[in-house]
């Protein structure tokens, strides 16, 4: 059974990635963001507003074809409206602790949450964020537990030594399919911080 899971993983973002390649081309919009500042790999960004449909995910990022399923048949029209939603990335793996306890695709720009159909799975719940500042590191490779820890301490040390506040738990961030080339591939590790930045972080 292990050796099957990781397959229907890679043949869902198959299906809702087509346009993606192995050289890294992401072809599905992109979340909006304002850029505050940039340190080399590292950010702070600025979403005005982000919709998310989110579930848990009981055995981690690195069993998570389960939850990713879920999240896709209610984009797929699994909702009270029958209704099928363009992906955008990134998808997100939120994170609790040294786990990730959540994954959530984000929604289209244009959708809020009054307008956004209500999902028949009990276990998808949608969520709407609002002025939502993150400080950002980005990497490439593979995006499992190991990685996404190992480069949220660099990100919590980065802020650590320019005295940013946190404001909230960090979110992993996947652009691309497995089968994208590693090397290529857009990682991303989200912790949101609070408004008053240093001068020289503005």
């Amino acid at each position: 059974m292990k050796y099957y899971k990781p397959q229907l993983f890679a043949i869902l973002f198959l299906i809702v990635l087509p346009a993606c390649s192995v050289f890294g081309d992401v072809s599905v919009k992109i979340a909006p963001y304002s850029l505050i500042s940039k340190d080399g790999v590292f950010e702070i960004r600025q979403y005005e507003h982000l919709l998310l449909a989110s579930t848990a995910t009981p055995h981690g990022v690195d069993n998570a074809s389960t939850p990713f399923y879920k999240l896709f048949g209610y984009i797929s029209g699994k909702n009270d409206k029958m209704e099928k939603i363009a992906m955008t990335a990134p998808v997100f793996m939120n994170q609790a602790g040294e786990g990730t306890e959540e994954m959530s695709f984000v929604f289209p720009a244009d959708f809020s949450l009054a307008m956004a159909p209500n999902p028949i799975d009990p276990t998808v719940k949608l969520e709407e964020i609002k002025n939502y500042r993150v400080a950002v590191i980005s990497f490439s490779g593979f995006l499992n537990q190991a990685s996404i820890s190992y480069h949220q301490k660099l990100l919590q040390n980065w802020m650590a030594e320019r005295d940013l506040t946190t404001t909230g738990a960090a979110r992993a961030a996947g652009y691309n399919p497995p089968f994208t080339l590693p090397f290529l591939r857009r990682n991303e590790i989200f912790i949101s911080v609070g408004k008053n930045l240093n001068k020289s972080m503005e």
